[in-house]
């Protein structure tokens, strides 16, 4: 069975990375969702992708700065603000407004779901791990390296504090990351299961270095028939991100992917 992942929780039918996304995945019968968790400046863990906030946000609007344009700002950066301070701020009236894949414009949101997502904010990794827990689903958690960690494996050591302190079983988990250093830490520090990502800048070709991990999820984008089948002849397991076509999808599956990575859950659980 190739394993379904929803990328950053349903995020072509809901915010990224929320709780509502999460749910969403769960909804439509995903494998597992995926999300990725990083530092606030008074060393909470939250969730959220990119190290600046008015992509999915209305930091600008609420915090009273412009909106970048193209180069990063000290005012976006997400590691200057509290979690309270960036639990005031909504995800939901942002991606309906942006409606990033369209598919509120094709209809393909429930009417009360767009109601809901108002307000929706980033969520903390403790009531991410709840919430997958309490709905008996699965999480895969990337762990962001944005450069500003106050002390080595801060973050690794948090994530890993948060899961004993949630309960949720540690067979529901995986955690992941491009830093193959914190990686190994976990290793040595709680019997989880780890994933090394490798291609994370869609451009220079995969190193897998030493084959060292039994899980590489890797950029579907570089990733070549080659390296595939030495994966596979190593006795690797390897997932591909991020895989919305279903051409691509068969073709990979073929391939011997186990499993994928996908912002269209929708597209692939029949």
């Amino acid at each position: 069975m190739v394993e379904i992942i929803a990328h950053r929780g349903a995020r072509s039918l809901a915010p990224e990375n929320t709780l509502a996304a999460a749910r969403r995945a769960w909804e439509l019968g995903a494998h597992r969702w995926e999300t990725d968790v990083t530092l606030t400046r008074d060393g909470h863990l939250v969730l959220f992708h990119d190290a600046t906030l008015s992509r999915c946000t209305d930091a600008p609007a609420r915090f009273g700065y412009p909106v970048p344009a193209g180069a990063v700002t000290a005012e976006d950066t997400l590691i200057r603000y509290t979690l309270a301070e960036l639990q005031t701020l909504d995800l939901g009236s942002v991606f309906i407004s942006k409606d990033p894949f369209s598919t509120i414009a094709r209809g393909r949101i429930r009417d009360q779901d767009l109601a809901a997502f108002r307000g929706e904010q980033i969520p903390t990794l403790e009531q991410g791990l709840l919430l997958t827990r309490d709905l008996d689903f699965k999480i895969n958690i990337e762990l962001k390296d944005h450069g500003n960690e106050p002390v080595p494996f801060f973050l690794a050591a948090r994530t890993l504090e948060t899961i004993r302190k949630t309960g949720i079983p540690l067979e529901k988990v995986v955690i992941s990351s491009f830093n193959h250093d914190w990686l190994q830490w976990v290793n040595q520090n709680l019997s989880i299961e780890i994933q090394a990502l490798v291609g994370n800048d869609d451009v220079l070709p995969l190193d897998f270095k030493d084959f060292s991990f039994p899980v590489y999820n890797a950029n579907a984008r570089l990733i070549t028939p080659s390296q595939m089948e030495e994966l596979k002849a190593r006795g690797k397991r390897i997932n591909l991100f991020t895989i919305n076509d279903p051409q691509a999808f068969a073709r990979f599956v073929a391939a011997g992917a186990d499993g994928i990575f996908t912002d269209f859950p929708q597209r692939f659980i029949r």
